[in-house]
């Protein structure tokens, strides 16, 4: 079977969309109501179905080890993402499957070989979102301290995957971190040098390595005028490695026939209806060990925490969500993740009929 992979070419045309998030409960929001998220496989497993046969581009799920507190201690029941993606790869065809990977958490070769395992699994559909890590009660669990220079530790360790991928023999190793001898990893991954791979930087440091690399770069915004600004930034430290990296931000979909609908619905859920003490917590920790998001971003949009971990919300009907995501594009993101209150119920209508409305505009293979 011939190697694809949607996501293997930052340069390929056309406006990339994945689903993010399904692995763990709740999705990306803080939400009580009774139709959140549960994330059971099943239900997983018929969205990625859903998403793969919609021509949908990437499935990217998120590294939790614990959860929020509040009253839903939401997202603590989280799926493992390599043992996640080699699942969704025996019953879907096309979709590119990510794993997350906190890198203090996982040794390099035990990382290489099971991303081979689901390169081979998935026929090359294989990609890893490489995430240094940043909630330290998470890493206590694990008796893990956070380097001081977390992104040279992610060079290392993605280094020494690609030469064990890409040499004939056993490889020493002597960084500052890790230091190894006679490394092999068999088999190697089907895609070269190694799978694609994806990164979610703010600040300048984790920006720098993402563009020297990563293939895509993930990140948040307020508004389109700075979201415009990360993508020159991120594009300008790219080139100066002489790459090209694929900009992605991320969204939260409310889809519904009507505006008012879409919108008292939105309310309904990320203002009325919300674990208060769990999204202040997530709040708090990002703000304090996190460069994810803005700084304006934690002062203002607390409903946007609350609905999607702070991400860009797409409320309205599938003709203002096709129009959202075409700014999106019209100011150089190269796709987009999208979170739904309940992924296997809501994503089949944008599906249906965002999908097609970007078609039309020129956004997506016809």
């Amino acid at each position: 079977m011939p190697i694809s992979n949607p996501m293997s070419d930052p340069d390929q045309k056309g406006f990339k969309l994945g689903v993010f998030s399904a692995n763990a409960d709740r999705g990306l929001s803080f939400s009580v109501v009774p139709e959140a998220w549960k994330a059971e496989w099943d239900d997983v497993a018929a969205t990625a179905q859903i998403a793969d046969r919609a021509g949908m581009d990437f499935f990217l799920p998120i590294a939790r080890w614990r959860g929020y507190g509040g009253s839903t201690n939401v997202r603590e029941w989280s799926f493992e993402t390599f043992t996640f993606a080699a699942g969704l790869a025996s019953i879907t065809e096309r979709i590119a499957l990510f794993m997350t990977v906190h890198v203090p958490l996982l040794h390099p070769l035990y990382a290489a070989k099971a991303l081979a395992t689901v390169d081979h699994i998935s026929h090359g559909r294989a990609g890893l979102n490489i995430v240094c890590g940043w909630n330290p009660d998470e890493f206590d669990m694990f008796g893990v301290t956070l380097q001081k220079e977390p992104y040279a530790q992610a060079k290392e360790w993605l280094d020494i995957i690609v030469k064990t991928y890409n040499s004939d023999k056993p490889i020493d190793f002597d960084g500052a971190i890790y230091k190894l001898k006679g490394a092999v990893s068999r088999p190697a991954s089907l895609q070269k040098p190694r799978p694609v791979t994806m990164n979610a930087a703010f600040g300048p440091t984790g920006r720098d390595f993402a563009a020297e690399n990563c293939d895509h770069l993930f990140t948040s915004f307020t508004d389109l005028e700075t979201g415009k600004e990360h993508v020159t930034d991120i594009r300008t430290r790219a080139q100066k490695f002489g790459r090209s990296v694929g900009v992605y931000t991320i969204g939260h979909v409310v889809c519904r026939a009507s505006q008012a609908e879409a919108e008292d619905y939105y309310d309904y859920y990320s203002r009325d209806m919300i674990d208060e003490l769990a999204v202040d917590y997530h709040m708090q920790q990002k703000k304090n060990f996190s460069r994810s998001h803005e700084d304006e971003a934690f002062r203002l949009y607390k409903q946007r925490f609350a609905a999607g971990t702070g991400s860009y919300p797409l409320v309205g009907t599938p003709r203002k969500i096709a129009e959202d995501l075409a700014k999106f594009a019209e100011v150089g993101y190269s796709g987009a993740a999208l979170s739904f209150v309940n992924y296997k119920d809501e994503l089949p209508y944008f599906c249906q009929e965002v999908m097609p409305l970007l078609k039309e505009a020129g956004l997506r293979p016809s």
